[in-house]
């Protein structure tokens, strides 16, 4: 691809990224879209050879969606579920053989509607958590993990120096997976599993 058109879908993503911002500041959670180093990272999890789809959240402008791809799932093996009517209408058009859902990662089972009972190899997400109360937290990520196999990853992308969940229940694990300087603003990605 030509370094003209590279620049070029970067600057439609960071268009749509700013429209999406401008009508819903507290539903987008960055001020830029996500890098594509920390894409990249954050789809690193993905286990192409496990035979499920992948289930991510808040894809935003698709940087993240583009490296679940590259990473090996076929298009019609990812489910995104974004809260933003301006950015469905933008994923949508940009991957028209992915499943983008226009909805509320906090009523799962409504947004994924006959696909509420699937397995998924992993999440990633990029819901902006840190402005909810621990609760409302705690609860999507126990929901999350119920959807993937024990010992698989729900991932999730923060602004803050901590975990937006701090501590699970007992045979749950939270780990750092990475610091990403490479990100504006820097962004630390967390796992959270059941522990095998």
């Amino acid at each position: 691809m030509s370094m003209r058109k590279r620049v070029g879908l970067k600057f439609r993503d960071e268009i749509a990224f700013l429209k999406g911002w401008k009508r819903d500041r507290t539903s987008v959670g960055a001020i830029a879209p996500t890098s594509t180093v920390t894409a990249r990272k954050m789809a690193s999890v993905v286990h192409p050879g496990s035979g499920l789809p992948v289930l991510e959240l808040g894809p935003g402008t698709g940087v993240i969606t583009k490296a679940i791809l590259a990473r090996g799932i076929a298009p019609q093996d990812l489910t995104s579920i974004e809260y933003s009517p301006e950015f469905c209408q933008h994923l949508r058009s940009l991957f028209p053989q992915v499943d983008i859902r226009c909805g509320d990662a906090f009523a799962l089972d409504l947004t994924l509607g006959e696909k509420r009972a699937a397995k998924f190899d992993c999440v990633i997400s990029a819901i902006p958590l840190l402005h909810l109360p621990v609760d409302r937290r705690l609860a999507l990520v126990l929901d999350l993990l119920e959807r993937v196999p024990v010992g698989r990853p729900v991932l999730q992308i923060t602004y803050g120096l901590l975990s937006p969940v701090v501590a699970l229940p007992a045979g749950y694990e939270v780990r750092h997976l990475a610091f990403m300087v490479r990100n504006i603003p820097p962004a630390q990605l967390w796992i959270y599993r059941k522990i095998p």
